[in-house]
């Protein structure tokens, strides 16, 4: 088994603590403040990057959305930036909590061992930690994992993408068996196998002949590969480019190349107009304004919390209709219901094949050991139960019709 999704980026950047008015570009969370909290009470972010990154751009102005929706003020959001998966996170930690913070929240993968070592310093201050996978077994009053099921937004965008390609089909711009789709993703962990999946589950659904190639870049932040790597995927013969990985490279490669794109944690149309579609996110102002409220009020923090299309915690953007194919936006509120209603799964395995067979039983790595041992039947009733067992993916089949042409962990 492998590793599930290290975020293994070395970045020797300065520890900046910064008392922030945030840039607030808005969120599906929106709504009246609750009043003003406590004026002495503080909140903590530790981000791997700055707003230079989506990822750490949407961590930032989703808490943008909390603190507007709690009636908080700027001086109660502390916020350190580019901040390595190192023992500086953990330093970082320790001059949050130092600086008064009540809660703390770290946007990434690798900063969990760090933060696990500033929560057993600091017992009365809470640790939330995005993406992680320990909580659940540490067993720490004041240590918490959160993610959402994203998943199911990038099969919705994945929707998208299929209608496109039928379109291009209808059109004569490609036949049937040239709806070939590039991905771009990170590493090849559990989080990202998960993401390209329903990515790619999603534009089967609406187009069958769609197969996808994958390229990894071995970073999680890293413009030029990812702009290199999408250009290599068109030239190859990809007529629709999607990603998982944190930088403007790909949606630009795209837009120089006129190929349509899916991109992720937040809209690329101004940059992209012609060629951006549609965009998912994790819309983390539903766990931040939960985690919050519940330390403000002294009550327990669920150790691993997850998020859904239900809960506000998966978003998509507006469709940028002069690139999506027509009827689009009805299609995907359709696809959106039938999720939160239970009738369609992303991983129903009558849906897919792994090595020609179809699944009806497989032991995930779930309580994630040094050994990454599988542990968990995490099929059952028809479909994968991705982020059920644990916040964070676990869904690392290589199922049929995705080729990924190199490997990065």
């Amino acid at each position: 088994m492998k590793k599930s999704f290290l975020r293994i980026v070395s970045l020797a950047a300065a520890s900046v603590l910064a008392l922030t008015g945030l840039c607030g570009c808005g969120g599906s969370s929106e709504g009246k403040s609750s009043g003003a909290a406590d004026k002495d009470f503080k909140i903590g972010l530790i981000c791997l990057h700055d707003e230079n990154s989506t990822y750490d751009l949407n961590f930032i102005n989703s808490l943008e959305v909390a603190k507007k929706n709690l009636g908080l003020s700027d001086d109660q959001i502390l916020i350190k930036k580019n901040i390595p998966e190192s023992n500086e996170c953990k330093e970082a930690a320790a001059d949050l909590a130092d600086h008064g913070c009540d809660i703390i929240f770290a946007d990434s993968f690798g900063h969990e061992p760090y933060l696990l070592e500033a929560a057993a310093e600091y017992p009365d201050v809470q640790f939330c930690h995005a993406t992680g996978t320990m909580a659940h077994t540490e067993g720490k009053d004041n240590f918490h994992n959160a993610f959402a099921s994203i998943y199911e937004g990038r099969y919705v965008a994945g929707v998208a993408a299929g209608m496109k390609l039928n379109e291009m089909i209808d059109a004569g711009k490609i036949t049937a068996d040239e709806a070939i789709m590039g991905y771009v993703g990170a590493y090849t962990y559990a989080e990202v196998i998960s993401g390209y999946t329903s990515f790619y589950l999603g534009a089967k659904s609406v187009c069958p002949s769609v197969t996808m190639k994958v390229q990894f870049t071995g970073s999680w932040y890293d413009e030029t590969a990812e702009k290199e790597a999408a250009t290599k995927l068109i030239s190859s013969g990809c007529v629709l480019i999607s990603q998982h990985a944190d930088s403007m490279g790909a949606p630009t490669a795209c837009e120089n190349a006129g190929v349509p794109n899916v991109s992720y944690n937040g809209s690329t149309v101004d940059a992209c107009p012609n060629t951006f579609i549609v965009s998912s996110r994790i819309d983390w102002a539903p766990f931040y304004e939960y985690a919050i409220k519940a330390t403000m009020e002294g009550k327990k923090i669920e150790a691993d919390w997850v998020g859904n299309l239900s809960t506000g915690s998966v978003a998509l953007t507006a469709v940028n209709e002069k690139a999506a194919a027509a009827g689009t936006k009805d299609a995907l509120d359709k696809v959106i219901s039938d999720l939160k209603a239970g009738s369609v799964h992303v991983f129903d395995t009558a849906n897919f094949t792994v090595g020609g067979q179809k699944l009806d039983s497989y032991q995930a790595d779930v309580d994630t050991d040094a050994n990454y041992t599988p542990d968990t039947e995490v099929i059952k009733d028809g479909y994968f139960h991705e982020s059920e067992y644990r916040s964070a993916p676990y869904f690392d089949l290589r199922i049929d019709g995705i080729t990924t042409l190199n490997e990065m962990y």
